[in-house]
């Protein structure tokens, strides 16, 4: 396949009608399948080959090598070139997006293994490095969010690079591998419960994927107005793009434990520091201005600790309101932490957030300061992943008005809402066979595959009953199957079950906590070792099911 030019219009597909491109890639793919078959000795004609797709949840980096773990044994079992359709959510989409940058990855999955192992046990990126990046994130477009500053300062901890290249490069690269779809969610239609939020990023396309309205990939950002693009955006690299998909570790409270002191260390680090004073400003100092943002940050990080934080909100006031000619006051005064109202303060902290925002901005030229005025202030009002909305004042009766309506968008983790891409392979036109579900998520096993047979029962698409096991919760199993008329089977493997830990699931579980910095070597080898096992131990029951999907499927 040859990459193609963007098409800058805004896309209905029909359904069963999928892109061309996805329509060619999906003809060559089923080729290698029907040679994998073969080769395992399960009989199957060219027409009866099953549409199979393997979802990796989320979970950080638990998912990205739980996944690559997976992936390795798939391999070595033959059944890797079984695999239509290979799609992530948050962690999962690390380690999608590390395979892919490789061309025809799965045809020498153990060098690649081998790179990708030795990059994630490395150094982390340097701060000059990371610096680099968030200036050019800054500048680059017309919307800076906290997905700009997770991907600089959180998603390099874990993958340990900057990958530039970009997603519709790899159009031509990758005609052996299985088909890869990236899955988020549009947070306002999740907020609001009104629409479809389930939205996907493929090679080609990106867009909602129950409501059938696409964008070329690399138009997704540009502004559009009815239906036609009117103002381009460079499209966003890798590492954005892992950022995008895994914005979202957990839920707010937690991410701003994590992210807080990221930007404490950033911005406190004396290289930091330095380039800062390299620039200066007009009127208040980088001094000053070093010494209001810090105060800005330790308070934020005392309301959520759950401490006074008064101390930091006089500093600043003191600092700075002789300066503003008393613009920055309290709306009343914050509590000590003995009679702490938690909400209060926090909305109180929001509030001065952007006080000292405001000012500072309108006072300084430094463009380090300028960016760290701008996190701040993202902080303060939660945005991530904002982008132009390509269905801006379109008219299209089967999009829900809401989605019309809005000149922009925001896209988060799909973990905040289910945490497994179910919804991108449930697509009509993909009309998928058999769903081979990875579970790396932290807590519920069967949280995902019972989420998405509830929505999908409110949504009336086909899929099986899942009936939960009465082993559920501490000691799950390694390989559960579901089963209905007229819909996909459902395979379920939880990642740490009683199989692979024995009686140490929760030993496994504690282990292996979503916030915790990034693995040892040896954690991630023994994690590689029991995702990996899965499907060793399940090599068998893979290929009963795949067969069982070619005899059970109605062919005519």
């Amino acid at each position: 396949m040859s990459a193609s030019k963007p098409n800058e219009s805004v896309k209905r597909r029909n359904k069963n009608l999928l892109n061309n491109s996805e329509q060619e890639f999906v003809a060559g793919r089923r080729n290698t399948v029907l040679q994998s078959l073969k080769k395992l000795k399960i009989q199957c004609s060219r027409k009866e080959v099953p549409n199979i797709a393997l979802l990796g949840s989320g979970g950080g980096q638990r998912a990205m090598v739980g996944l690559l773990g997976s992936l390795v044994q798939l391999d070595k079992a033959g059944l890797l070139d079984c695999i239509l359709y290979l799609s992530g959510v948050s962690g999962s989409t690390w380690c999608m997006a590390s395979l892919y940058k490789e061309p025809d990855w799965s045809t020498k999955l153990e060098t690649v293994k081998n790179k990708i192992l030795e990059r994630i046990r490395g150094p982390e990126v340097s701060l000059t490095d990371a610096m680099a990046k968030l200036k050019k994130y800054y500048y680059g477009k017309d919307f800076f969010s906290l997905t700009d500053v997770w991907a600089v300062l959180a998603v390099t901890s874990y993958v340990k690079e900057i990958d530039e290249h970009t997603i519709t490069e790899q159009r031509n690269q990758h005609n052996k591998d299985p088909f890869p779809i990236y899955a988020v969610i549009d947070k306002q239609t999740k907020q609001s419960k009104d629409g479809d939020p389930w939205f996907e990023i493929n090679p080609y396309e990106a867009g909602y994927s129950l409501s059938g309205v696409f964008v070329d990939t690399g138009n997704f950002g540009s502004q559009f107005h009815k239906g036609s693009k009117i103002k381009h955006q460079d499209e966003f690299d890798i590492l954005y793009l892992q950022a995008l998909c895994g914005s979202a570790l957990g839920d707010e409270e937690d991410i701003k434990k994590s992210l807080w002191p990221k930007i404490k260390d950033f911005f406190q680090n004396e290289t930091t520091i330095e380039a800062m004073r390299k620039d200066d400003p007009i009127s208040l100092s980088v001094d000053e201005c070093h010494r209001a943002l810090m105060d800005l940050v330790n308070m934020n990080l005392s309301v959520l600790k759950g401490e006074d934080p008064s101390g930091f909100d006089k500093s600043i006031r003191t600092n700075l309101n002789e300066l503003s000619g008393g613009k920055i006051q309290p709306i009343y005064k914050m509590k000590t932490v003995e009679t702490a109202d938690k909400r209060a303060d926090k909305r109180y902290t929001n509030r001065v957030t952007l006080d000292v925002c405001e000012y500072l901005r309108s006072r300084n030229s430094n463009w380090l300061v300028d960016i760290w005025i701008s996190i701040c202030k993202c902080m303060a009002e939660w945005i991530w992943g904002r982008k132009y909305n390509f269905l801006h004042n379109m008219t299209d009766e089967a999009v829900n008005s809401t989605l019309l309506q809005s000149e922009t968008r925001d896209y988060i983790d799909a973990g905040l809402l289910l945490n497994s891409p179910y919804f991108s392979v449930l697509r009509e036109d993909r009309d998928i066979d058999l769903i081979i579900s990875l579970d790396f998520s932290e807590g519920d096993s069967f949280m995902t595959v019972n989420g998405a047979s509830d929505t999908c029962k409110k949504l009336k698409i086909p899929f099986p009953e899942v009936s939960v096991p009465s082993d559920k919760g501490k000691k799950p199993k390694d390989f559960y199957v579901f089963k209905g008329q007229n819909a996909p089977t459902v395979i379920h493997i939880p990642l740490f079950n009683a199989v692979n830990c024995g009686d140490k699931v929760e030993d496994w579980r504690k282990k292996y906590r979503t916030f915790q910095g990034s693995y040892s070597a040896e954690m991630i080898a023994d994690l590689m070792d029991v995702a990996g096992k899965n499907i060793s131990n399940n090599r068998e029951k893979l290929k009963e099911q795949i067969r069982a999907v070619i005899e059970e499927k109605d062919w005519d």
